[in-house]
């Protein structure tokens, strides 16, 4: 006998069927993010934002870290923080400067992620925003971000 599907395993089932996030490999993100026009976007190399990537999310899509400080949260690839750049209903005074809901950051396609970090880095903090990108990819050689990428 079958157990009944309960409340709780369907809203699990549905929350995976929605947000289904994907962890990249290095050289797919390359090819993807200079596909999106990241390449050179306001002087930022494509080395530079796969190194981004690695240091803020390890290439998964799916990556959310909450920051206990300010009760805001970071979504996705980029980890874009819900305190400014998008909206997660949940975060105290979020300003929301992309217009997006910050489950829109979680998905397998990064249009969107991409999108924000392109208003981000327009910002005047610009790629600084990241800690990851100052303590890890800063005056650092990136070339082996893309290095046997055939870019």
């Amino acid at each position: 006998m079958k157990a009944p599907l309960t409340l709780l395993t369907l809203g699990l089932l549905l929350l995976s069927i929605t947000i289904q996030g994907k962890v990249y490999d290095r050289c797919s993100l390359a090819r993807t993010l200079q596909s999106l026009g990241l390449a050179g976007f306001q002087g930022i190399t494509l080395a530079n934002w796969v190194c981004l990537a690695k240091w803020e999310s390890n290439f998964n899509t799916n990556t959310t870290r909450f920051n206990p400080e300010d009760q805001s949260t970071s979504y996705g690839i980029f980890q874009i923080n819900s305190r400014f750049w998008c909206n997660d209903g949940k975060t105290p005074g979020s300003r929301n400067f992309c217009r997006i809901s910050c489950k829109a950051l979680l998905k397998s396609n990064i249009w969107s992620a991409v999108l924000c970090a392109k208003r981000i880095v327009k910002d005047p903090q610009g790629i600084y925003s990241w800690a990851g990108w100052i303590k890890h990819c800063k005056n650092k050689n990136l070339k082996e971000y893309i290095r046997g990428c055939h870019l």
